[in-house]
């Protein structure tokens, strides 16, 4: 990664999320993510993420317009949290766009700060772990600074960015949704995943 310049750090404002899925996924990548814990943090920079959109995306938890007890979140504000669980691990999303147009970005990995050799958030459930987050922090807004969950901006320049097809996903689309810093050793799968169905949005399925 680049060194940052002295600029001082933003909080990033709501409007930030209230954008294509993909465009906020890619821009995530090199802000520092900092979970408040009492006079304490937490603080990440964000490495690697995820982009999922709403009702025709077959991997998004809205898929086909389902609003449950689980995903009612994607249908909220842009800025808002969203947490659930994959095979025992809770998921760190914020949700983007409009409101009541689901979608969201998957926050997939950290480099910690300060830097550290250990492998504490190479993945979302080892980052939730690491930041201790679970489904508490559901409909909480990243963007109000009473939040325990805050995204910075301190024009941090990362360098170069790879895409690939998401990770554990068997029924993708044909554009890549996944974003990551190329030469993080903090990225938790460098490689292009595989996987076996791809659509187009303005396909039937």
């Amino acid at each position: 990664m680049l060194r940052n310049s002295s600029r001082k750090r933003k909080l990033l404002s709501r409007d930030f999320y209230a954008r294509d899925s993909r465009e906020v996924s890619k821009e995530l990548l090199g802000k520092l993510l900092m979970r408040k814990l009492g006079d304490k943090a937490i603080v990440g920079r964000i490495v690697e993420t995820e982009a999922y959109y709403g009702e025709r995306d077959p991997a998004s938890r809205a898929y086909k317009g389902k609003r449950t007890r689980i995903s009612k979140w994607m249908w909220m504000e842009p800025g808002t949290l969203f947490i659930y669980m994959v095979h025992a691990n809770w998921l760190l999303n914020i949700v983007t766009g409009k409101i009541e147009e689901p979608s969201a970005v998957l926050i997939r990995a950290l480099e910690p700060i300060p830097p550290s050799d250990e492998k504490l958030a190479t993945g979302p459930g080892k980052l939730t772990r690491y930041l201790k987050v679970d489904s508490s922090f559901n409909g909480l807004k990243v963007y109000d600074p009473s939040s325990p969950l805050l995204i910075y901006d301190d024009f941090f320049n990362i360098g170069e960015i790879n895409t690939s097809h998401r990770v554990g996903v068997q029924r993708d689309l044909v554009v890549h949704m996944r974003f990551y810093v190329k030469d993080s050793k903090y990225v938790s799968r460098p490689l292009n995943p595989k996987p076996k169905e791809l659509y187009m949005l303005n396909n039937s399925f």
